[in-house]
């Protein structure tokens, strides 16, 4: 494994507490999944948000799917961060 996947899997487990292997399941389960489709979206969203013990507001969701939908995802880790906070 890369130096970065392998920092960017334990920077997920320390800020979510999810086990690395539930991280694995999930990527492996998306890897030909539709991002352009809202239902395959939100129930990804939904998925790891249970894991990770966060609630998700219906505006915070809404505002995570459009952004997956749209292909505004941010590129780095911290406007990525900002954007599951708000």
């Amino acid at each position: 494994m890369a130096d970065f996947q392998k920092n960017l899997i334990d920077q997920i487990q320390k800020k979510s507490n999810v086990k690395a292997d539930d991280i694995y399941k999930v990527a492996n389960s998306v890897k030909s999944a539709n991002f352009q489709d809202e239902a395959t979206v939100r129930g990804l969203v939904k998925q790891l948000a249970a894991m990770a013990g966060k609630p998700l507001s219906q505006e915070k969701e809404d505002k995570i799917v459009k952004a997956i939908i749209g292909n505004n995802m941010p590129a780095d880790m911290n406007t990525l961060s900002k954007l599951f906070k708000n």
